[in-house]
């Protein structure tokens, strides 16, 4: 028997984000765009890399090489290759790639590789986002920071130690990211305003043990956020912005001058069906001294407790003037069930997303949860949410009924939460957005502000009616705060093209532009941001770019006509002949 051969290598693993709904959809189409990207991308890509491609299933392929560091960085060069060759096709047609990369000691055969460390590398790309890499700690104790060629712009984030499928022991696990544009309107309030204390709440996702779960510990800090948010005495920076620093290793100093804050508020979450486990700790970021750390073990339905009693030591700490009443009449009403907290924190997670498919499951789990609580004022403000997306995104075929039902939910939502800030903006969106009655909408919105002055969604939804109503300088200051307290959020792209929205309606065509490029490239599929890309472009007078936007939109849209959307375009004046214009001259039909 041939001795068996061995060999330190480090393995990359690719996987087609969503082949089964490709294939489905665009068969013939998604076939013939794998077989280009595999002979003008992929396989040169790896070759270059001195890598060999070892086994290709249509939608997956494992790659190895004889480092990690060639292993990264053409994993990094793939990524950004495939992205550039798919970016003219509509979304929902696009091929994207989560990989993971592990480094190991494996077996080696002439057409196959085997071991432990390639079934690492498999699971590994499961983590990934679209688009995205994950690498194992094998990996990244080759890497320095050399390997991560400038070119590329990569953070490297530590996700700590995670279980995977069927591996016995656990791994720790890092992510890859490109860096993001330079945070803007960061920090504390505007100068003359007053000084408060400020805090950024990360995700509680170190020692997170499987993906599925981040949906729960992001929801938990969510609830935490929203409580301080309503403190007059607390500038808040929303959990959303804070996203890429969830892992194990969180350097306070450098988040805390990355967001502009006084202090960071982290921890972790893990759960099984009848426990609860959760670990807060409040650092103040220039010294990173540990104000306080605590640990709280208990039962499942202890949940809503420990949120308020992690939110009352946040208090005591940096803000002793605000009474405890206070604060517990700032925290939203939690819900009654358990089950419907879950259902709403899960339909969270899609409705965001703005793809169809997880659009349309969302409606599904936030119906259940209401099932489950009829009382529970969240889920009918995410339902009243989904109508606004239904009607300005994914194109209403009853435009007028669904104005109505969502005007029907965010009222229900208010009668059940009173003066919860999040239930007020989106309450009194819906009056201005799908009823078009925009003194009502600013009137409950400077409620939202006043409930919640840390809220983003209040300030945000209020620059939009100020938009609409074509005061420019309003909106602008209305949706820079909006932007200051969600500086990084991964919901970014709808404050920062509303922020964009109202430097065009103000007039500063080239501040509009900048800020809906940068809304655009955190989320394309969004209909409003390219469509305020085409009037930004027309207003600058760049018609070639506005006309190429305006095809591109026309993919995403094909049954676009103004004569059908003037009727639920909800400026006004001057501004909606404007906006109109500006849209019909980059070659928009009527």
């Amino acid at each position: 028997m041939p001795e068996m051969r061995r060999q330190l290598a480090a393995i990359l693993a690719a996987d087609v984000v969503g082949y089964s709904r490709l294939m489905a959809t665009h068969e013939e189409d998604t076939h013939v765009r794998l077989k280009q990207l595999r002979s003008e991308i992929l396989d040169p890509g790896v070759a270059e890399r001195h890598g060999r491609i070892v086994k290709n299933t249509g939608d997956s392929f494992l790659a190895t090489f004889d480092t990690a560091r060639e292993a990264t960085t053409c994993a990094l060069s793939l990524q950004a290759a495939v992205a550039v060759h798919t970016s003219g096709l509509p979304a929902d047609e696009r091929i994207s790639f989560r990989m993971g990369l592990n480094a190991a000691d494996i077996i080696v055969e002439e057409d196959d590789v085997y071991g432990d460390g390639v079934n690492i590398a498999a699971r590994l790309q499961t983590y990934a986002p679209s688009g995205g890499i994950v690498v194992s700690g094998a990996v990244a104790e080759q890497l320095d920071n050399d390997c991560l060629d400038k070119k590329f712009s990569v953070n490297v984030i530590d996700l700590g130690d995670l279980h995977l499928h069927n591996i016995r022991r656990p791994v720790r696990v890092y992510a890859l990211h490109r860096r993001m544009q330079p945070a803007r309107l960061l920090g504390e309030d505007p100068a003359g305003s007053g000084l408060r204390p400020s805090i950024a709440v990360l995700p509680f996702r170190m020692n997170l043990v499987r993906p599925d779960e981040t949906y729960f510990a992001d929801g938990i800090v969510d609830d935490i956020v929203r409580g301080l948010a309503a403190l007059k005495e607390l500038f808040v920076v929303s959990r959303g912005s804070a996203l890429g620093y969830g892992g194990r290793s969180i350097d306070v100093r450098e988040i805390g001058r990355q967001l502009g804050v006084r202090y960071i508020l982290y921890g972790s979450a893990q759960r099984t069906s009848t426990t609860l486990r959760i670990t807060a700790e409040l650092s103040e970021a220039e010294t990173a001294e540990v104000i306080f750390s605590e640990r709280y073990d208990g039962d499942l339905g202890d949940l809503f407790a420990v949120q308020d009693r992690i939110a009352l030591s946040v208090v005591r700490a940096i803000a002793p003037q605000v009474r405890e009443r206070e604060l517990m009449r700032a925290m939203r009403k939690h819900p009654a069930n358990l089950t419907a907290y879950d259902l709403v924190l899960q339909a969270l997670d899609l409705l965001y997303r703005m793809d169809y498919d997880s659009f349309s499951v969302a409606r599904g789990l936030l119906e259940q949860a209401i099932s489950h609580d009829p009382y529970y004022a969240l889920a009918y403000s995410c339902i009243a949410l989904w109508y606004v997306f239904r009607i300005g995104e994914f194109g209403s075929p009853d435009p007028d009924g669904d104005a109505a039902s969502g005007a029907k939910y965010a009222a229900e939502a208010v009668d059940r939460g009173g003066d919860d800030a999040f239930a007020l903006a989106v309450y009194g969106h819906v009056q201005s957005f799908l009823l078009h009655d925009f003194q009502k909408g600013r009137t409950v919105l400077e409620r939202a502000i006043d409930a919640a002055p840390s809220s983003a969604m209040a300030w945000t939804m209020a620059s939009a009616t100020s938009g609409f109503l074509g005061d420019g300088a309003l909106a602008v200051r209305q949706g820079e705060q909006g932007v200051r307290l969600s500086p990084l959020d991964a919901r970014s792209f709808w404050h920062e093209g509303l922020l964009g929205q109202a430097h065009y309606v103000n007039g500063d065509y080239a501040q509009a532009l900048e800020w809906v490029r940068s809304a655009v490239s955190r989320n394309d599929l969004i209909r409003f941001n390219q469509r305020l890309l085409i009037v930004t472009l027309s207003a600058l007078g760049r018609r070639e770019e506005a006309s190429e936007a305006a095809r591109r939109y026309l993919q995403l849209q094909p049954d676009f006509r103004l004569s059908t959307y003037v009727k639920r375009c909800p400026f006004r004046g001057d501004a909606l002949d404007t906006w109109l214009g500006h849209l019909r001259s980059a070659g928009l039909a009527d």
